[in-house]
């Protein structure tokens, strides 16, 4: 799922910063779907990668419609939320296949002031939700923080983990990859690498890297 997810924005995104009037038109469809359930948004098929994700499975494999849901889902918020961090940035990348988890992004976030403890606390309430539309809903308040300050996000990534909440005993699984990156996160500054942009990564890249923090 997160492969297809990836594939999927990694075109959007460079139409997009290319200023193709079309793949603005598809980004503002898609920010339309954020919060309304996949199976409502017929004006979205064909943009969040649900093609790619059934291209990659095998001829012979029966359809499990329960895995199919879960992918549906997980592939239109990860799109949809792409689609708003990315709006009006036709500078830089919002969606980077670098492996970074969301915990990764949100730590990011915080300067090490007195404005840290209102994002951690955003960050606590998306890990503590019980059901995957609470969930959407609280990752649209972090993306919204990401979108402002222009730090990317790993949407493959993202799209793979909303897929794996899903499933029996996803939620703690998800839960402890998030909080394991937020500890475990390191800022430019700490390891002596030049500020800046996140650098660039190349789609062999995105194929070892988005499978990463699942366990």
């Amino acid at each position: 799922m997160g492969r297809a997810v990836a594939q999927r924005i990694r075109i959007l995104q460079d139409d997009y910063r290319n200023d193709s009037s079309q793949a603005a038109q598809a980004l503002a469809r898609l920010r339309r779907g954020i919060g309304r359930q996949a199976t409502e948004m017929p004006d979205l098929w064909g943009l969040v990668g649900m093609e790619q994700f059934y291209a990659a499975q095998p001829d012979d494999r029966p359809v499990n419609e329960a895995e199919v849901l879960r992918a549906e889902r997980a592939a239109h918020v990860a799109v949809t939320l792409w689609a708003l961090h990315q709006q009006s940035n036709r500078t830089k990348r919002m969606h980077v296949p670098d492996g970074a988890s969301l915990g990764t992004a949100v730590r990011r976030l915080m300067p090490g002031t007195d404005s840290d403890e209102p994002i951690r606390k955003r960050f606590v309430r998306a890990g503590t939700a019980t059901t995957f539309d609470v969930l959407a809903q609280r990752l649209r308040e972090l993306v919204v923080l990401l979108r402002t300050a222009e730090i990317p996000l790993d949407y493959g990534l993202l799209a793979d983990q909303l897929e794996h909440w899903q499933k029996p005993g996803g939620p703690s699984r998800v839960r402890q990859a998030w909080g394991r990156s937020f500890h475990a996160h390191r800022s430019l500054a700490d390891t002596g690498q030049p500020q800046g942009e996140v650098p660039e990564h190349t789609e062999a890249d995105a194929g070892t890297n988005e499978t990463k923090d699942q366990t």
